[in-house]
C-alpha cells in the first residue's frame, strides 16, 4: 500500500526542477527557508552498514568521520552514472515525520521529514523529497498526453493503461530507450529537489509492474530504479526504496540506499527491509494496532503513526504519534 490521497487535494504549481521538462503537482509548501543539514558529517560506510559493489560511498547523518568517494555503476541493463559523490544518509532510529499532505513545522525532536517535491525542506533536518516516478499524477495526465504520449504504457487497444488501484496512467518503462527518456524527465524533478535543499529522494510506485497485467516486468522496474539511483547519486542525493519488499533483495541492482516502508508491520514485512537496509528503514503506519506492534517488535527503527490522508495539524483528522 502507498500513500496517495494528497493528489486529490492539490493544485498545479511550478516545478522545482526544469520547467521545460515537466509540469508539477502542487503540494503544500512550508513557510520555512531551505537549509542544509549542518553538523551532519560523512563516513565511507555502505547502505545499511554494508558495502554495495559498484555504488558510491554512503554515510548516515549520525556518523562523525569523513569518508571517501567510490565510483558508481548502475546495473539492470541500462547505462548508469559513475563517480558519484559521498552521500549523506538519514540518521537511524530517530523521530520521523511524514508530511506529504502539506508541510508544517515538525514536532519537537523530529530529525527526518519527508515532503512533496514542490514543498520547501525543513531547516536543520534531514529532508526526503517525494517523487512519483513510475506513474502520472492525475492532474498531469494531459501534459503527458500532449508532450510525451510515446512514454505512456498502452493496453492492447492502444489506450493509456490506467492503474486500477490509483487511477493513474502507468509510464512505459519496458524498453531501454523509454527508460532513458523517462529518467531524464524524472531526473529533472530530482535535481529540483537537490536545488531546493533536500537530502534524499523517495520514488513512489516501484511496484507498478504488479498492477500492469504483465505488461511491465519486475526487471523493467529494477532497471529503471537503477537509472534513477544513478541520477540521484550524481546530484549528491541518497535515494530510498519505497515499498515493494518483494524485490528488496535486488537492492544491489537498484542502487538504493535506505527504505521508506508504508505499513510494513501490518503486512509483516519490516524484517525483510531490515535484512537489507539494517536500521535505515523509515516506517509509516496508518492503524494504531500496527504502529503499536511495530514499536514493540522494532524499537530500533524510525516508526510513525499518521492519518491516512497525511493532513496538517490544523485539520481535525490529523494523527501523529511516535514510539518514544
Amino acid at each position: 500500500m502507498r500513500w496517495w490521497s494528497v493528489w486529490t487535494l492539490v493544485a498545479v504549481l511550478g516545478c522545482g526542477g526544469d520547467d521545460a521538462a515537466a509540469p508539477t503537482v502542487a503540494g503544500s509548501s512550508g513557510a520555512v527557508d531551505p537549509d542544509s543539514t549542518s553538523g551532519m558529517q560523512t563516513t565511507g560506510s555502505g547502505a545499511a552498514g554494508s558495502d554495495v559493489s559498484g555504488e558510491p560511498s554512503t554515510s548516515t547523518a549520525a556518523d562523525v568521520t569523513s569518508g571517501v568517494t567510490q565510483g558508481s555503476d548502475s546495473s539492470g541493463g541500462d547505462a548508469g552514472t559513475t563517480g558519484a559523490p559521498d552521500l549523506l544518509l538519514p540518521p537511524p532510529g530517530v523521530l520521523l515525520d511524514y508530511q506529504l499532505g502539506g508541510a508544517y513545522e515538525p514536532p519537537a525532536g523530529v530529525q527526518v521529514v519527508s515532503r512533496d517535491r514542490t514543498a520547501t525542506p525543513a531547516p536543520g533536518l534531514y529532508n526526503i523529497c517525494y517523487v512519483n516516478g513510475y506513474q502520472t499524477q492525475p492532474n498531469e495526465e494531459q501534459w503527458w498526453l500532449d508532450e510525451h504520449p510515446e512514454l505512456l504504457l498502452r493496453d492492447e487497444d492502444g489506450s493509456p493503461f490506467i492503474d486500477p488501484d490509483w487511477n493513474e496512467i502507468l509510464l512505459d518503462i519496458t524498453t531501454p530507450r523509454n527508460r532513458a527518456a523517462l529518467a531524464d524527465i524524472v531526473g529533472d524533478w530530482m535535481d529540483g529537489c537537490g536545488d531546493a535543499g533536500f537530502d534524499a529522494i523517495e520514488i513512489d510506485n516501484l511496484d507498478t509492474y504488479a498492477r500492469s497485467d504483465g505488461l511491465i516486468s519486475q526487471d523493467d522496474a529494477v532497471a529503471f530504479m537503477a537509472l534513477l539511483s544513478a541520477r540521484a547519486h550524481a546530484a549528491g542525493l541518497a535515494i530510498a526504496q519505497k515499498n515493494s519488499t518483494e524485490i528488496a533483495d535486488r537492492q544491489p541492482e537498484m542502487g538504493t540506499d535506505f527504505a521508506v516502508a508504508e505499513e510494513c508491520n501490518r503486512w509483516s514485512e519490516c524484517q525483510d527491509y531490515k535484512d537489507v537496509y539494517g536500521e535505515l528503514v523509515y516506517v509509516i503506519e496508518y492503524r494504531a494496532q500496527d504502529f503499536e506492534a511495530g514499536c514493540s517488535a522494532f524499537p530500533e527503527l524510525s516508526t510513525v503513526l499518521r492519518d491516512l490522508n497525511l493532513v496538517t495539524p490544523e485539520d481535525g483528522a490529523y494523527v501523529y504519534e511516535t514510539c518514544s
